[in-house]
């Protein structure tokens, strides 16, 4: 029997590859191909490997960014969770860099850092981290009161009210804002390539854009934004496997 989740997603699909198709064939615009043209010219890249070598060169800053952007962004939102002091002196850096126009800074980016790696994973980082950072410092300071008093009524330590406590209370929230922040690390991983320097992912757009080749174009707009899908899947299993029974959070103290 097929999972009602899966036939619903299916659904969806196919629904919006369908208005796709339908929207192509009208057509809306010359330069809208339709959803068969696309993914033929996807099945092109694929077959002649053009589509793996881009993404050679696009999941390197996507894959550092994110790494440097999970790691930092989780351990600095716990740490303005917990410390009063903490958030007042850095949460504002990080609610002033989610509002920044990005588009705006890349050319301040690029005479610092150049047009090497540094500077696309600076964009990943700019775009991924404070949403990671903020969701995790709200699920911090709204882990129940209850849980927290009554751990130290048990004589629990500080770290592990930290681990067994506060962790799988916010998990839930800190996985919201981990899969937030990889969405938002995948667009500035093609933004960068689009405004700094054409590679990967990014070179094909702007090269069939250039030439026309709309089907292409649309192909690799397309299997970034399915790359991105099947990794925020991937991350929402892993939240199962590591807290299941815990994945709603709690509703109140």
């Amino acid at each position: 029997m097929i999972d009602r989740s899966l036939l619903l997603k299916l659904l969806s699909a196919a629904i919006v590859f369908g208005a796709w198709e339908i929207a192509g064939r009208v057509p809306l615009s010359y330069a809208f191909p339709t959803f068969l043209d696309s993914m033929s010219a996807l099945v092109r890249m694929t077959f002649d490997g053009s589509i793996f070598v881009a993404y050679a060169e696009t999941l390197s800053p996507l894959v550092i960014g994110i790494a440097i952007s999970t790691f930092i962004g989780i351990g600095t939102g716990l740490w303005i969770g917990l410390s009063t002091r903490f958030e007042w002196l850095f949460a504002p850096i990080f609610v002033v860099m989610q509002a920044a126009p990005l588009a705006a800074l890349i050319p301040i980016l690029v005479m610092v850092y150049g047009i090497g790696l540094s500077s696309k994973v600076f964009v990943v980082c700019i775009m991924a981290m404070p949403v990671i950072v903020l969701n995790t410092a709200a699920a911090v300071r709204n882990t129940p009161t209850s849980l927290k008093e009554m751990a130290s009524s048990f004589l629990a330590k500080d770290h592990e009210i930290l681990w067994r406590i506060i962790l799988p209370a916010a998990s839930p929230m800190i996985f919201s804002g981990l899969r937030l922040g990889v969405s938002a690390g995948f667009i500035g991983a093609i933004l960068a390539e689009l405004k700094i320097t054409p590679t990967g992912v990014g070179d094909i757009i702007t090269y069939s854009r250039s030439i026309a080749d709309y089907p292409s174009m649309y192909a690799a707009i397309f299997s970034i934004i399915l790359l991105a899908v099947l990794f925020l899947n991937l991350l929402g299993t892993l939240e199962n496997k590591l807290f299941k029974g815990n994945n709603r959070g709690y509703v109140s103290d």
